[in-house]
């Protein structure tokens, strides 16, 4: 058997097709082992988010080189789809597979030729087969892909293509197939979430889509990936708030806190919008994890602009932001626009709002010191006899306990909190 290793960067969709990949290549009779080992094909499913994602693309394909100099090396992902010139120039690498060929990896793996299809020529999102994950509790399931917005900062509409949804009745297979297989929760995964179903043949919705998967009782716990703050209305809250599956969750990409940043980068809504949006969460949901992306020095954002953005994050209760020092990307709108941050000004900000972050996390993880809270236990570790497992509402929380609780839901007290995650006993 030929061995064959894969080393996945970026979001929840590129795990989800790593997963894929991995299933599909073993049914075709090659042997999976970690990256960090001797392995005949080594594949990098890359990410273009960042300039830093692209560095590390190609810092893996060298550290694959030097594990083994006689092995196959295949980039795919973002970056290989929207720069293959870049990486078919580097001599470590072998093959340059896009996105759309993660679809028949294991018919390419050997092939000769570079491959990278035109992806705003596909339509129709054909759903990638998964019915295991390497986690084994949790699996993450590509409901969408593609995003028609071409905000003026953002690569993956040209990585991705257009928006386009894998048909409901795939979804619910797709659902019932992991939990079959013994998987706890569903992690409903996508480009551009909020964008379900609009280009079906019959128009549908992500709340249409989520209400189907809950009525059918299929899996215990199902999670909604990020969706954009626009797109979070009156009626998917009510599903959430209401449900005893749908967990109690929301990631939204907020970017900037500044009214004339949001327009220069052309999101659809402000700053306004969004301290309502959050009000409406937390009413609905009161103990919600509700976490946020934000952009640091956008192209001529002012310090006024930037004290709005702290100003709105100090205001509401986010339970955790993700932060991202503003990377130009060739293409974008944004690439070309005059009055560039500085890179020391773009480091300064974003280490600024890392610490509103770390304190917004301390202090939702404090709340629920003393409370109880079901926990899906992902890990038990022999040598210090505890488990490790996830809330609901997405803490991290550890408490002592046996293996037999790996993959069950369990009510833990928690007793403390070390500003990252929570510890506790079983109750």
């Amino acid at each position: 058997m030929k061995r064959v290793a894969i080393s996945t960067l970026g979001c929840k969709t590129n795990q989800f097709e790593s997963a894929a990949m991995i299933e599909q290549l073993k049914a075709a009779g090659y042997l999976v082992v970690p990256f960090t080992e001797p392995s005949d094909i080594y594949i990098v499913n890359s990410c273009t988010v960042t300039a830093r994602t692209d560095a590390e693309t190609r810092r893996l394909i060298r550290r694959a080189r030097r594990l083994n100099p006689d092995s196959r090396i295949i980039a795919t992902g973002c970056y290989a789809q929207v720069a293959r010139g870049e990486l078919e120039k580097m001599p470590e690498l072998d093959c340059v597979l896009g996105n759309q060929e993660k679809q028949n990896i294991s018919n390419l793996l050997e092939s000769a030729e570079h491959s990278v299809s035109d992806i705003n020529a596909i339509s129709k999102a054909e759903p990638l087969k998964l019915t295991s994950f390497a986690e084994h509790t949790r699996a993450f399931l590509q409901i969408q892909n593609g995003c028609n917005s071409f905000c003026a900062y953002c690569i993956v509409p040209y990585a991705r293509g257009r928006s386009r949804s894998v048909k409901t009745d795939d979804i619910l297979q797709g659902v019932r197939d992991l939990a079959a297989n013994d998987f706890k929760e569903v992690v409903l995964t996508g480009i551009h979430l909020g964008a379900y179903g609009l280009d079906l043949t019959t128009p549908t919705s992500l709340t249409s889509l989520v209400r189907e998967i809950e009525a059918e009782c299929i899996v215990p716990r199902l999670r909604i990936g990020s969706v954009e703050p626009n797109e979070v209305d009156e009626e998917l809250l009510k599903l959430m708030s209401t449900s005893k599956s749908i967990c109690p969750h929301l990631h939204l990409p907020l970017q900037s806190g500044s009214d004339s940043v949001l327009k220069r980068m052309g999101r659809p809504y402000t700053s306004a919008f969004f301290r309502i949006l959050m009000g409406q969460i937390t009413a609905a949901m009161p103990d919600a994890f509700i976490g946020a992306d934000v952009i640091a020095g956008f192209p001529a954002e002012t310090e006024e602009e930037f004290e709005d953005t702290i100003q709105l994050l100090e205001e509401l209760p986010f339970s955790d932001l993700h932060v991202f020092p503003y990377s130009s990307r060739p293409g974008t709108k944004a690439a070309g626009m005059p009055g560039h941050v500085p890179a020391r000004i773009v480091t300064e900000r974003a280490a600024r709002l890392r610490e509103i972050a770390k304190m917004k996390k301390n202090m939702f993880l404090e709340r629920f010191i003393g409370k109880e809270l079901k926990v899906l236990v992902q890990a038990y570790n022999d040598k210090t006899g505890s488990c490790r497992g996830l809330t609901r509402n997405y803490i991290s929380v550890s408490f002592p306990g046996e293996k037999s609780l790996t993959n069950k839901e369990v009510t833990v007290l928690v007793t403390d909190s070390n500003g990252e995650d929570c510890s506790g006993f079983k109750a």
